[in-house]
């Protein structure tokens, strides 16, 4: 059995080229470094936007480093036992967040000491997947919206999200009827609320937007509260998605049983490849459509490895290497809304040192 050795961490503040709002001008990583008694080294990462960074840290550094160290590396065996030793802090949240660190270094590590890419070491089952135009977007008047998606088209987006919840519904509707417009009718148009309604403000809306096609809705409500979901679901013909506020497999279960069609597990949020792979095995079990949240460098090759057809989310100009928070280039590479891997072992993530 290959045990831990060491962990370190280390905490990057990068800013953000495009701001997701006054208190979102920046995101904070957690670079991981594990070393096993083998002598591989893995490098891994976890992430939140502006708040919980510190918190994460200190999780990495204490709790988890001390109850690592001398355990079995591999992470399938390490991370329900770490999660049961962090659930008196919380059974997901910042604890999970900060579990994804040391996780994804672990799975580095494997993918490494076999010196393939973590798509090849989970299994490859497809060449190339699906990638949509987001952007956190809510803020822009509705010209810089719709140059933004221009932009989306001409980069070979067949499906783009854009953000809804403005004060006004009639401006709500304005803005979705004039990017429907642009996309015409042969792109997908996603919409995203993040969790700005109420169940009969989301029915209203939800109404307003049937002429525009919507593929789905995200997180219309409260992402708590799976039981106003579950009414909501019963009210609209729009498949309602949720996922990037949910941080265990046990609360994904409960989604699936609220009507909701569409599940979004944020990698790092859920703590990790070995949580989102049980997710996604449950989500394929129940005739869900997953699409990973964010981070398209690691879901992306997640992605690849995953049987069936999965959109991969890639936010304008807020990709680790865009933002030029790597230490080398990309694992993936994103070219006419598709995106396939360039083959670098391990997850292919290093994060540069110090200040930007």
């Amino acid at each position: 059995m290959t045990t831990i050795r060491s962990l370190d961490a280390r905490l990057l503040n990068v800013p953000l080229t495009r701001p997701w709002g006054e208190r979102v001008t920046s995101m904070s990583v957690v670079a991981t470094r594990v070393e096993l008694d083998d002598g591989v080294i893995g490098h891994g990462f976890t992430w939140t936007p502006t708040i919980g960074g510190t918190a994460v840290l200190a999780l990495l550094e204490h709790e988890i480093r001390d109850a690592a160290v001398g355990r079995d590396a591999d992470p399938r065996s390490c991370w329900p036992e770490l999660w049961r030793h962090l659930h008196e802090a919380g059974g997901g949240g910042i604890t999970t967040i900060a579990l994804a660190g040391l996780d994804l270094a672990l799975w580095d590590a494997a993918a490494e000491r076999e010196g393939r890419s973590i798509t090849e070491y989970l299994g490859r089952t497809h060449d190339e997947v699906a990638v949509y135009g987001s952007g956190v977007n809510l803020h822009y008047s509705t010209d810089e919206l719709l140059a933004q998606v221009e932009r989306w088209i001409a980069a070979g987006h067949d499906a783009v999200k854009i953000k809804v919840g403005r004060p006004s519904l009639v401006e709500d509707v304005d803005r979705v009827r004039e990017v429907r417009r642009l996309l015409g009718d042969d792109r997908a148009l996603m919409l995203d609320a993040n969790q700005r309604w109420d169940l009969e403000q989301a029915t209203e809306a939800m109404h307003a937007f049937e002429p525009f096609a919507p593929a789905w809705i995200e997180e219309p409500l409260l992402a708590d509260d799976l039981a106003a979901h579950a009414e909501l679901a019963r009210r609209i013909d729009t498949p309602i998605a949720v996922g990037e506020n949910l941080h265990t497999r046990y609360r994904f279960d409960e989604a699936s049983r609220s009507g909701v069609r569409v599940v979004q597990p944020n990698i790092v949020r859920v703590g990790g490849i070995t949580p989102f792979l049980d997710i996604a095995a449950d989500a394929a079990d129940r005739g869900l459509a997953l699409h990973p949240h964010l981070l398209p460098e690691l879901s992306g090759q997640l992605a690849l490895a995953l049987p069936g057809g999965h959109l991969v989310e890639d936010v304008e100009d807020a990709g680790f290497g865009a933002l030029g928070a790597l230490d080398g280039p990309s694992p993936v590479e994103i070219t006419r809304g598709r995106l396939r891997s360039s083959g670098r072992t391990g997850l292919g993530l290093r994060f540069r040192e110090g200040p930007r």
